[in-house]
């Protein structure tokens, strides 16, 4: 897990708890054992105008097992952590009010345990004019827990970019380098050539005029 996906992750759910826009992106899948994770969980309002309350609960599904454990609810400002394996270890790291788009938690001190299915339910109530509309949605992550953190191919490829386009740029420079010193080597050498010619020049004409004294 790179630092530059985390942050972009952090950023991405930031920006959907601002009145200007939400973005939903999904959550990072692979964790280091020892660390911290962020459990991503964006349900973008589709009405803005609207006003809106809800609930988020996790439930996660160890790897191998059939059933799902509750283990956070969230109803705003209320935060309770619901099952004793992540008892002090479950942060909430969504919107800061009732109408709740982003439902993220963050697990510190992660473990090989933690490996599994975690489920994100969102249950909204829309307050319409006429009545209330309730919608509920559900996003799933599959998350595996790893000793070191692995290298991500888009990282590494970028790596790779940036080091060739630092390389090209450096042999551009080069030749620009070059090119210009040539040019300015050849300009001088015109410059000398000229002066060379005006010289000569002028030496023949100040002999040609005492030639024409010692004549008369």
């Amino acid at each position: 897990m790179t630092c530059h996906l985390s942050f972009l992750v952090v950023f991405s759910l930031l920006v959907s708890q601002c009145h200007g826009g939400c973005a939903e992106v999904d959550s990072l899948t692979e964790a280091v054992a020892g660390g911290g994770f962020l459990l991503g969980c964006i349900s973008c309002k589709r009405r803005e105008e609207v006003s809106a309350r809800a609930t988020v609960d996790w439930h996660f599904k160890p790897l191998g097992q059939e059933e799902f454990r509750h283990i956070f609810h969230y109803d705003h400002p209320s935060a309770d952590v619901l099952h004793e394996d992540f008892s002090n270890r479950v942060e909430w790291y969504g919107t800061q009010n009732s109408d709740i788009q982003t439902g993220a938690i963050y697990i510190h001190n992660i473990t090989f345990n933690d490996t599994g299915t975690y489920r994100c339910t969102i249950h909204r109530t829309l307050f319409l004019t006429l009545y209330d509309e309730h919608v509920t949605v559900q996003k799933e992550v599959e998350l595996s827990v790893v000793p070191v953190a692995n290298r991500q191919l888009t990282a590494v490829i970028s790596e790779i970019v940036m080091y060739v386009l630092i390389v090209l740029l450096q042999l551009w420079l080069i030749v620009i380098l070059v090119y210009c010193y040539k040019k300015i080597s050849e300009e001088h050498e015109a410059r000398e050539a000229r002066k060379a010619l005006k010289a000569q020049a002028e030496l023949l004409e100040s002999k040609d005029g005492c030639d024409g004294v010692q004549s008369e």
